[in-house]
């Protein structure tokens, strides 16, 4: 009966019931549903957009523009094509267009920004079935896609700490620097986000206010963010061991390029992350280290967007691994 309940209240707010295959005891709620679970990352996202506009300034307003319209026009037009209703209503475009934007640089041009929209909505959700459907997380798909084609369009050369946001587009990212030349920023202006670099990499303490807001809500499992940071503070302290004497330390990995905004806000997508709290940890954690493989192994200087893809692949291995024991089970 109470099943039955949600799923007719639900029809009558307009919004498709969400539907989780585990033993049980099955627990509903019709107190959280899609739309305020998206208004909660929007509203966790606001000191990330606030610091990128401080920062990036009109540079950030016009890429927010781009590719949060874009998403929209993109979703209404792939619905529409299949034949069902429209959807902008649970808001779930405009939060892959705001992730997609703080995951783009201010500086790339206006049809990089629309094609990662058109691919984010189209090929990472919309083929896949829709809202809830997608397997890989479709602001990375998009990412991913742009990234192959425009990469001259997606990097810069030469660091130093940046007071404007003309000296932020023109400096290079400190994963770059150091990548390419050993070059070190400094802690603090990772920390407050004071460096060239996507949108998103902004300071610690906005991506962590967010973040806990995510966590604090339950919009966003705490078992990803802590395993992606737990992952990255182990391996970065075995590398620091192994190499005493390099300049680039955990604490640069962490607050250096979209790590932090990658564990709150990207790996922890319910749709593309695991089910079970044992295998968001267990997701968590291998996130956290193919970014600190990438970023130590690879000649890529990042690794947030790979790292997501490629335990988004995993994903369903990692539901079957963790299958939690059915109630009364021996």
């Amino acid at each position: 009966m109470a099943k039955d309940k949600a799923i007719a209240l639900s029809a009558a707010e307009g919004i498709a019931p969400s539907i989780h295959v585990a033993p049980s005891p099955h627990l509903s709620s019709t107190s959280t549903s899609t739309r305020q679970m998206m208004l909660d990352v929007l509203i966790a996202l606001a000191p990330v957009v606030g610091m990128a506009i401080y920062v990036f300034q009109m540079y950030a307003v016009r890429q927010l523009v781009i590719c949060v319209s874009t998403c929209l026009l993109a979703e209404a037009a792939f619905t529409r094509m299949r034949g069902k209703s429209l959807t902008l209503w649970d808001f779930s475009a405009a939060v892959t267009g705001v992730i997609l934007a703080l995951s783009l640089p201010g500086t790339a041009p206006w049809f990089v920004g629309v094609i990662a929209s058109i691919i984010a909505i189209g090929i990472g959700k919309i083929i896949f079935g829709g809202l809830g459907m997608n397997i890989f997380n479709p602001a990375m798909v998009g990412r991913a896609f742009v990234m192959i084609s425009f990469a001259t369009f997606l990097g810069a050369s030469g660091y130093q700490d940046v007071t404007s946001a003309v000296d932020a587009i023109t400096q290079a990212t400190p994963m770059d620097t150091f990548k390419q030349g050993g070059g070190v920023a400094s802690i603090s202006a990772l920390f407050w986000g004071l460096t060239n670099g996507s949108l998103g990499e902004t300071s610690a303490p906005a991506c962590l206010i967010g973040g806990i807001y995510l966590c604090i809500r339950r919009t966003a499992s705490w078992e990803i963010p802590a395993g992606v940071i737990g992952a990255a503070v182990v391996i970065g302290g075995i590398a620091n061991l192994l190499q005493p004497g390099s300049e680039w330390t955990v604490l640069h990995h962490l607050l250096g390029g979209s790590l932090l905004f990658g564990a709150f806000f990207i790996a922890t997508d319910p749709a593309s992350s695991p089910l079970t709290p044992k295998g968001k940890l267990i997701f968590g954690i291998g996130v956290g280290a193919f970014i600190m493989l990438l970023r130590i192994f690879s000649g890529y200087p990042e690794g947030v967007m790979f790292a997501v893809l490629l335990m988004n692949g995993i994903t369903p291995l990692i539901n079957r691994w963790t299958i939690p024991r059915p109630l009364g089970a021996k």
